[in-house]
Order: C-alpha cells, then sequence, then structure tokens
C-alpha cells in the first residue's frame, strides 16, 4: 500500500512539474496581416440636421380679437389669397362706425368754418370787421381742414384693421401647423402672434446640417450628400450642399454652422422637421494603393530584456509631431497610439508621413515608410512609398494564449506576451 501510494505522489510531481513548465513557457508571437490592395476611398464628414420646406412662412395677426371662424385646418392645400381665419368683426366695425361719423362731425364743422370766413371777408371788404376777427375766423376755418384730413385717416385706419381681422394666405402651400382654435383671443402687442404656418412646395426640401469648425474648411457648395432618417432606416436619401451660412453657433464651447442641402421630395415621402443623419463625401479617389487603418495604429511590442531607451530631452516648441508622440510616456505601442490619436484620427489632422510595418526575414517585423492621403475610417490611400499591391502588412498581435482566451470578455486574463490591439 505504501508503494502505491508513493507511486501516485511521484506521477503527480511529474505532473504538476510538467505544467507548471508549461504556464511559464512564452509562446512565440504571431502576427496578424493583411494584404495591400487598390480600390476607392471617400473621405466623408458627418453630421446631424433638421428637414424643412424651403419656404416656410408664418401667418399671424397684426390685430387683436377673438377668432371667430376657421377655414383652414392642418395638411390642407390653400392658394395665396384664400381666407384662412376671421377675428371677431364686431369691435372693428364698431371703430369704422365711429370714425365715419367723426368725418362727419368734422366736414359740417368745416363748411360753417368756411361760411364765417367769408362772411368775415366781407365785413373787412366794408371795412366793418376787425383784422383780428378776420384772423380768428381764417385760423378756425385752417383747423377744421386739418380735422377733416385727421378724420379721414382714423376712418381709413379703422377700416384697415377691419380687413385684418379676417387672415389671409399670402403663398401657395400647404398648413403645417395651426396655433389657434376657435374662440381663443388673439393679442398681437409687440410682434404678431402666430396663428398659421405654411410650406410652400414639399417637394422641394431642404436639410440644415449643424458641421462643426474643425470640419466646415473640407465642405463645399455643389458636394454630394447622403442622409437616413429615422422614420426609413434602410433607405438613403440624396442630395446637394447648396449654400455654407456663416452664422456661426456656439453651445458649450462647441462652435457648429449651418449647412443647407438642397432635397428632392418628389413622394412627400420626407416631412418637415424630421432629424437627419447626414454624410458628406468631400473627397474621393478610385483604384488607388490602399491599406487599412489598423496598418497605421501597430507597433511591435518591445522584447523582454530589451535595454531601456535614453530619456529624451524636454519638448522644444519647434519639436516634429512624431518625435513627441515617440517621447510619450511608455514608448512603444503607448507613444504610437498617443502618435495615432494626434495625427490619424482624422484626416484633416493627419501628417502625410506614417509607418507601417511588414514581415521581414526571419518573420521579424520591417518597417516601411509611407506617404498617407485621404481617409475612409477603414482604408487610407497610399501617395507614395515602399508598397506595392500584394504585400502583406501587419495588423495586429495574437498569441496562442490570446486566441485560447478570445472567447472570455475584453480584459479579462491576459498577461505576459498576450496580444495587444489597438
Amino acid at each position: 500500500m505504501k508503494k502505491l501510494i508513493g507511486v501516485v505522489l511521484a506521477i503527480a510531481a511529474v505532473v504538476g512539474v510538467a505544467a507548471f513548465l508549461r504556464s511559464r513557457k512564452t509562446p512565440e508571437p504571431k502576427y496578424r496581416t493583411a494584404v495591400v490592395d487598390k480600390g476607392g476611398v471617400t473621405q466623408t464628414v458627418t453630421a446631424t440636421g433638421t428637414l424643412s420646406a424651403v419656404i416656410t412662412v408664418k401667418v399671424g395677426s397684426v390685430v387683436s380679437g377673438n377668432v371667430a371662424a376657421l377655414h383652414a385646418d392642418f395638411n390642407k392645400q390653400v392658394k395665396k389669397g384664400d381666407l384662412l381665419a376671421e377675428l371677431d368683426p364686431v369691435p372693428f366695425q364698431e371703430k369704422v362706425d365711429q370714425a365715419k361719423a367723426a368725418l362727419e362731425k368734422a366736414e359740417v364743422d368745416a363748411r360753417n368754418n368756411q361760411i364765417a370766413l367769408r362772411r368775415q371777408k366781407a365785413l373787412w371788404d366794408q371795412q366793418l370787421a376787425a383784422q383780428a376777427d378776420l384772423d380768428q375766423a381764417q385760423a378756425n376755418y385752417d383747423s377744421s381742414v386739418a380735422a377733416v384730413g385727421q378724420a379721414k385717416a382714423s376712418l381709413a385706419q379703422s377700416e384697415t384693421d377691419l380687413r385684418n381681422s379676417k387672415i389671409i394666405a399670402p403663398i401657395d402651400g400647404v398648413v403645417v401647423d395651426r396655433e389657434y382654435d376657435v374662440g381663443q383671443p388673439v393679442a398681437a402687442s409687440f410682434q404678431a402672434p402666430t396663428i398659421f404656418t405654411i410650406a410652400q412646395d414639399l417637394t422641394k426640401m431642404q436639410v440644415s446640417a449643424d458641421v462643426s469648425e474643425s470640419d466646415i474648411g473640407m465642405c463645399k457648395e455643389g458636394q454630394p450628400v447622403r442622409f437616413t432618417v429615422d422614420a426609413y432606416p434602410d433607405q438613403v436619401f440624396r442630395g446637394v450642399i447648396s449654400q455654407i451660412r456663416l452664422n456661426a453657433t456656439v453651445n458649450q464651447n462647441v462652435v457648429t454652422y449651418p449647412v443647407i442641402i438642397g432635397v428632392p421630395n418628389p413622394d412627400l415621402a420626407l416631412r418637415p422637421n424630421m432629424t437627419a443623419n447626414v454624410t458628406i463625401d468631400v473627397a474621393t479617389v478610385k483604384d488607388v494603393l490602399r491599406v487599412p487603418n489598423a496598418a497605421l495604429r501597430f507597433r511591435p511590442e518591445e522584447k523582454e530584456g530589451a535595454p531601456t531607451p535614453v530619456k529624451t530631452p524636454a519638448r522644444t516648441p519647434g519639436a516634429a509631431p512624431e518625435e513627441r508622440a515617440a517621447r510619450g510616456p511608455g514608448g512603444g505601442p503607448a507613444g504610437a497610439a498617443q502618435q495615432f490619436d494626434r495625427s490619424a484620427a482624422g484626416s484633416k489632422t493627419r501628417k502625410a508621413g506614417q509607418t507601417v510595418y511588414t514581415l521581414g526575414s526571419g518573420g521579424e517585423p520591417k518597417a516601411v515608410e509611407i506617404r498617407a492621403g485621404i481617409t475612409d475610417g477603414r482604408f487610407t490611400q497610399v501617395v507614395s512609398g515602399d508598397l506595392k499591391a500584394g504585400d502583406t502588412v501587419i495588423v495586429g498581435l495574437v498569441t496562442a494564449k490570446a486566441d485560447a482566451s478570445s472567447a472570455r470578455p475584453p480584459g479579462a486574463g491576459g498577461g505576459p506576451g498576450g496580444g495587444r490591439r489597438f
């Protein structure tokens, strides 16, 4: 029995030692690669905007009163000159009647003063009236004539208010909004309250997209635009930039400029105030050499036992971006990540000089300098460099341990030699 126990313990010791040695063994790295090919690259700018009709008119009232009748409602087609609504005309008609009565009284006073003036002139000619009496008669007549003119103006104003109690459509279009119901009071004080909103032509619409100041320099009139709306997530609508406006908007220190995009809408599928997710094609190249963006982000890991890099002096104001990235904390992949964040996150800030790695002799990474062009987020144009179609570039680093743990959630486990992905 003791002999059997000794054999079991010996076998267990051998298995434990083998497992320990296997766990200490560091697998050799295996690189993930991609093939350099030719194709198209389209650089885009994304933004969010709101749909609206090209011409939208807010119809209001310049006089105050209660809404007596409505002759138009939501979605109704109206023509220029159509009656949309009426305010209660009774108070306006009463003002007209008062103005007419005041005008008649002023005219009677004017005729009476005219007769008095003629009488004073006759007496003056016969030397039977004083000069002061003649002057007073003349002043009374002139004053009555002015009162007649004032009464006529007051009557015209009252008649205008009576006409304005009828709300008329100023353009042909569709009623897209109505703010008041019958019986509601309309108070026109410092500004005319909006009663109706009329869109002139819904077959021609526009998107007002807010483009950030970092992207506005790449946008030009005439550039093609595509966008989607939540109502039709699988349908892509297309338009063209018609105007780039200068009235910037600042919201929490973020500056945006409105870009107006003309959109045809023959089937009336698009509706006012829909939210559009806009993509503007700012640059396109076809049949060019391109590499995956992952190849630009990859940097080989430092080998164990490699000498510690010499500490570089402090950054000078004229230091190049690549040199500043190499001096970042940690060096190696950390410096590469910083360099990519600063210069490769967007084409507008991407520096022309970039480094990719191919597999050299012995399977070791070999640096290749290239000059990068525009990017679409997945591929980057290669303007020049020692690459050609069909070459393989390294896009990542994986190990046997990483392959075995690929099913685990990101960040779980991983130790020395584990794959680093950017």
